[in-house]
């Protein structure tokens, strides 16, 4: 594995970016088109974008908002099908949070798809919402790890 993490700041990144999204959430997960690109999809202060590459290739991506004061939201993460259960996924999401750490963030929070519950509890997360809720057709639920 020749991982290597990208900060987004082109929009020929960008684009890798919402490719991988595009086919995980919208293609895998048929989540509407509408709902996966928003306002946030765009190269600017207000955002992080991430993309993890492997030999060349983007196999990850995922965002970074800042939710409320000392707290970054991290969003539309995603690995690529046949990347999935080879650690690419951890390796992004720790890039994300020492990212946060570096902007002097304290705490790390995203809304996880039940299915992936186990896996950002592995990396340290604790789940906040009293129960599931579901965001574009599938069952989430809110997590937060202090940074």
């Amino acid at each position: 594995m020749a991982a290597e993490i990208v900060h987004i700041t082109t929009e020929e990144q960008l684009q890798q970016a919402l490719n991988i999204r595009t086919q995980v959430f919208v293609e895998e997960q048929q989540v509407p088109v509408e709902e996966e690109i928003d306002e946030y999809d765009v190269i600017s202060d207000n955002v992080h974008h991430f993309l993890l590459m492997d030999n060349g290739q983007p196999v990850a991506t995922g965002r970074m908002i800042y939710y409320k004061a000392g707290t970054a939201k991290m969003q539309r993460i995603a690995v690529r099908q046949e990347y999935r259960a080879k650690g690419y996924g951890r390796i992004l999401l720790l890039a994300m949070e020492e990212r946060a750490s570096e902007l002097g963030l304290e705490a790390s929070i995203l809304d996880a798809q039940c299915q992936a519950e186990p896996f950002y509890r592995k990396l340290g997360y604790e789940v906040i919402s009293q129960e599931p809720f579901y965001d574009a057709g599938i069952l989430h639920v809110r997590m937060q790890k202090a940074l």
